[in-house]
């Protein structure tokens, strides 16, 4: 039962100190609120990104040609073991020099003209095989090895443009990563330094409390439990932003906003309630760790 009453004493306290100390209260609440918006904004940009990386990286293949030699009926099964071999393969698909030719045929009325010509003996295509791969980032890697492979006349995959959409979205996404935590570190010195204040006007209210015998536990609890409150509070407009201003843009732009080729936007659900889970925390410790680090320096504890 004591510990129950000191418990609710501590958060009595705590909220008494938030109130009574509101315009210090209000300066590092505000603090930690412009700062969440900036790490949603972060937080959103990371998401997507990393989304369309894997949705570009699932659509890029190589793409082997075969030398006219090769034979689909004999070599196929044993060019397909080989392939399979490779450590970074995940799909593999054979498309024939006819298949080639049909599509071919769909591009224009010309075309087809001039496809209907040949015969399967006549076509001047090459078979091939279309490989996608489990990490695009050693794609350069597994396109070596297939060029090296026997039967493969030549391969196709785009290097230069994976290359730079590669290093576009490692930029992108080193950079909303430093700015989350470089954020999260003013965030947290801020809020010291606000406390720092609170605790240094309530000089005399601490030195009474230490003459009467109060532990250093009982003067520590309290001021934590004001940074976490300060905190929380700190979190819950950047939340109500991030939720619904997400919605409200994902619902506006839809598929619509990036290429085909990039894929969509992440659904607003569940991604709102990890990112608003991640908000709170976030804003939880801030409050917490500066509210810590400046009872140690000014209580001399």
């Amino acid at each position: 039962m004591k510990f129950f009453r000191s418990i609710n004493r501590y958060f009595r306290d705590a909220l008494r100190s938030v109130i009574r100390n509101f315009s210090l209260s209000l300066a590092s609440i505000s603090c930690i609120t412009i700062t969440l918006v900036v790490v949603a904004l972060s937080i959103v940009l990371s998401v997507n990104v990393d989304a369309m990386t894997k949705h570009v990286s699932s659509n890029i293949s190589i793409v082997a040609f075969l030398k006219e030699e090769f034979n689909a009926t004999n070599d196929k099964e044993s060019f397909e073991t080989e392939l399979r071999k490779l450590d970074n393969i995940n799909e593999i698909k054979f498309k024939s020099k006819k298949e080639y030719a049909e599509e071919t045929k769909e591009i224009d009325d010309r075309f087809s003209l001039i496809v209907d010509s040949w015969t399967d003996e006549s076509i001047p295509l090459l078979d091939s095989y279309e490989i996608t791969v489990k990490d695009i980032e050693l794609i350069d890697d597994t396109a070596s090895k297939i060029k090296g492979m026997n039967f493969v006349y030549t391969i196709n995959y785009g290097e230069d443009y994976i290359d730079s959409v590669i290093k576009i979205f490692d930029v992108i996404e080193k950079v909303c990563i430093g700015g989350v935590i470089a954020l999260i570190l003013v965030t947290a010195f801020l809020i010291s330094n606000t406390i720092k204040l609170a605790i240094f006007s309530r000089k005399t209210e601490i030195e009474i409390m230490r003459l009467v015998g109060a532990s250093n536990i009982s003067i520590k609890i309290p001021f934590l439990i004001e940074g976490s409150f300060i905190g929380i509070l700190g979190s819950i407009i950047p939340i109500v932003l991030m939720a619904y201003g997400y919605n409200t843009f994902f619902n506006y732009f839809g598929n619509n906003l990036f290429p085909a080729s990039f894929g969509s936007l992440v659904s607003p659900y569940p991604f709102i309630f990890y990112g608003a889970g991640i908000l709170l925390i976030i804003g939880l410790l801030v409050g917490m760790f500066g509210s810590s680090t400046a009872v140690k320096k000014y209580l001399k504890i």
